[in-house]
């Protein structure tokens, strides 16, 4: 019987297609698992096609429907494994499949695509102008380096040709994908025993042959990062009707290293931009810690209820297997402190919010007739007090205040100390508390428990950019000190709350044990460069506090359509302009739950949601969780957005009121580095938003734009671009 197995460029043209067309598809698929390898050549029912004139005498076609083609690569060594590549029209499909060649990477093993024809067309003039040039991009690195790494030959030749990353970005798309993303790194500045390591070495299977295979199973089996092979008859269905799903729980080698990793000897930590699966290596080591004993219990937390409950359906999706689900608790920091608490001492005070604390700060100020603003006052609280476990006045007089703008000396930490007792007198009095007051008593509670009956063998944390010292305590009190006691992902530059953190200083050293992704493999490049354009010369904080965090090396193998931005002159015509867009995204056959609007404030999301109803366009609130057979465009607002992920993002209302907002913004005046934070945290916050669109990004707004969007005046309305 014939073995099926999909590459990555077919899944891209599938989950584009209208459902009749995917109809087909499966049907196709369902009866290729039927036919003998004797059947299949002679074309029961499928017609499979030689293409004419294709540069890879193994490429076929398949029928469909009667429009569209399903492109194969056909075993041609005897063995019986068939490449499905990609899904186009008919006339399409003979184009495309004539154009390529896929051959085994000499480094790697694994098997990769090239436009071959369109590489040997443009090489020649190339090097006619790269003769000219005063500098080539590879010049330093020698042909048996660069060899070394994978290049052949042909690609070797189009290499020397490279004056630029603008042109080697552009010839992306033609070349064969390992060979491309070392020539990536190479030019970011790694060198190339750093290439080797991280993509070579990772790549290549362990008990690889000295030379590549000839045999198309063979180099199959060395492409898991590109290649999806169905192993049982049951699995098609499975796969076809979740493809995504079954990529959010996918490992890239490079992620592989790092949770399959057999131990790490304390707390370990992963870092990387927005769309490089660190939730995803997050949930896979849960799967690894589990599956070392049969007894072992791992507390999977992250910041927000929303996180946590995308973290448990993903975690259910990967380990298929209720006695290990039952190990495994997934919550938010916060709600397992409150569950502590309440375990640990029988009663839990009520927690309040944001804005029920400023109004109890407001009331301090003015009884005390403090000089401070109840903003100040919270400030100090959390990045003070909080922060740094303060319980008494003497201690208070000795903190740090690392990160505050402005000095308080012996007398005014008086005063402030004297307005913190109010406080906590007025909140214990209430019977509430601040969620992070409930986290520093659960961490002294656990510190002196048996960890036998409160604790967990190990603690994955997944967004730990967004937590705060006092749920870090928290952490580190639910899991005895020793080997992976704590697994951390996180990435500084997605920091949309406002905690800083140093883990070293709350015993929680990852030194010699951090690792940092690269590549995102969630957005398109073009989508990449627009949101990174947003934190264009900020400076990020690392995830310990201990140095700055870069982007660099940061890229997306995909790619596609340019961000959309436009301004209107009034928010009216604004919203008007989004609904025709949903609606062309709907008419190219995007599923109305994988496109999301968002926007800085809800106020917008209602005149949205109106004016979709109107155009009889359904409509979901992200933050009703709606499940995935929920019909509706999500609208969330830009804080909601946070782990999620969609083939289409619009942005609306992004104005220069909206963003930064300026009640979010303490002035300069009271605290210039609060100042700073705030504004960066603003334009994380749209970075955040910006990178969970997949395929095709909106923003708009009416009036004067954000001054945090890139490319776009902060002055005056841009015109359509």
């Amino acid at each position: 019987m014939p073995q099926l197995a999909f590459a990555n460029t077919f899944w891209q043209s599938y989950d584009v297609l209208a459902k009749p067309v995917k109809a087909g598809v499966r049907k196709a698929m369902e009866k290729f698992q039927l036919l003998t390898i004797a059947e299949l050549h002679a074309d029961k029912g499928l017609h499979l096609e030689s293409v004419n004139n294709a540069r890879d005498p193994r490429m076929r076609t398949i029928r469909v429907t009667d429009f569209w083609r399903g492109v194969v690569l056909a075993p041609d060594d005897g063995s019986d494994t068939f490449l499905l590549l990609n899904v186009v029209p008919h006339d399409d499909a003979y184009t495309w499949a004539a154009k390529r060649i896929y051959t085994v990477n000499t480094a790697t093993r694994a098997l990769e695509v090239r436009n071959v024809v369109a590489i040997e067309q443009l090489t020649p003039a190339l090097e006619k102008a790269a003769a000219e040039a005063p500098t080539l991009l590879f010049a330093r690195h020698s042909n048996t380096v660069l060899r070394d790494l994978g290049i052949d030959d042909q690609v070797l030749r189009a290499v020397r040709t490279v004056t630029d990353r603008a042109q080697l970005d552009a010839f992306g798309t033609l070349l064969p994908e390992d060979q491309f993303e070392v020539l990536q790194y190479l030019a970011e500045g790694f060198s190339p025993d750093e290439v080797y390591g991280d993509v070579v070495a990772e790549r290549r299977p362990a008990d690889a042959t000295p030379e590549p295979s000839e045999s198309l199973a063979a180099a199959i089996a060395n492409t898991k990062s590109r290649i999806t092979l169905v192993t049982r008859p049951d699995e098609l269905a499975e796969i076809l009707d979740k493809p995504f799903a079954a990529w959010r729980v996918f490992l890239h080698p490079s992620q592989r290293r790092v949770a399959y990793r057999v131990s790490y000897n304390g707390p370990a930590q992963v870092t990387g931009g927005p769309g490089t699966g660190k939730t995803v290596v997050a949930l896979h080591r849960v799967k690894h810690l589990l599956s070392r004993t049969p007894d072992s219990r791992v507390l999977l937390t992250t910041y927000t209820n929303a996180l946590a409950a995308a973290l448990r359906e993903n975690l259910a999706l990967l380990l298929n297997d209720e006695e290990q689900l039952a190990r495994v608790e997934v919550t938010t920091v916060n709600a397992f402190a409150n569950r502590a608490v309440r375990a640990l001492a029988g009663r839990v005070p009520t927690p309040i919010g944001d804005v029920d604390e400023r109004q109890i700060w407001r009331r301090v100020c003015r009884r005390l007739t403090l000089p401070w603003t109840e903003q100040f006052l919270a400030q100090e609280f959390r990045h003070v007090i909080l922060a740094h476990g303060v319980q008494s006045r003497e201690d208070y007089r000795a903190a740090s205040r690392r990160g505050r703008g402005s000095a308080l000396g012996p007398r005014q930490r008086d005063r402030v100390w004297d307005a913190v007792e109010m406080f906590q007198k007025e909140v214990s009095a209430a019977g509430t508390s601040t969620h992070l007051q409930i986290c520093a008593r659960a961490a002294q509670l656990l510190d002196g428990a048996d960890r036998t009956i409160h604790g967990y063998d190990h603690v994955v944390v997944d967004e730990a950019q967004d937590l705060h010292p006092a749920q870090w305590r928290v952490l580190r009190a639910a899991v005895a000190p020793g080997p992976d006691d704590l697994f951390i992902t996180g990435d500084p530059h997605q920091r949309i709350y406002d905690s800083r953190v140093s883990l070293g200083a709350l015993g929680i050293s990852v030194t010699g044990r951090s690792s940092r992704l690269r590549v995102n493999y969630r957005s398109t490049e073009e989508i990449l460069a627009w949101s990174t354009g947003v934190l264009v010369g900020a400076r990020i904080e690392g995830l310990g506090g201990d140095g700055d965090d870069t982007l660099a090396g940061y890229r997306s193998l995909l790619h596609g359509k340019r961000p959309h931005s436009a301004g209107y002159p009034t928010s009216q015509a604004e919203v008007a302009a989004l609904v025709e867009r949903v609606g062309e995204w709907l008419r190219q056959g995007v599923a109305a739950n994988e496109i999301a609007v968002c926007a800085r404030f809800n106020l917008t999301l209602n005149a949205v949601r109106d004016a979709l109803a109107d155009a009889e366009i359904p409509s979901a609130l992200v933050r009703d969780q709606p499940g995935a057979d929920i019909d509706g465009v999500r609208l969330a607002t830009m804080h909601a957005m946070k782990g999620l992920e969609f083939r289409c993002v619009a942005m609306v209302g992004v104005t220069a009121r909206a963003v930064p907002f300026a009640k979010e913004i303490t002035p300069a005046e009271v605290d210039q580095l609060q100042h700073d934070n705030d504004l960066l945290r603003e334009r994380c916050l749209m970075f955040v938003a910006s990178t969970r669109a997949r395929e095709a990004l909106s923003v708009s707004w009416s009036g004067t734009p954000s001054p945090f969007l890139p490319f776009v005046s902060d002055t005056a309305s841009s015109p359509q671009r």
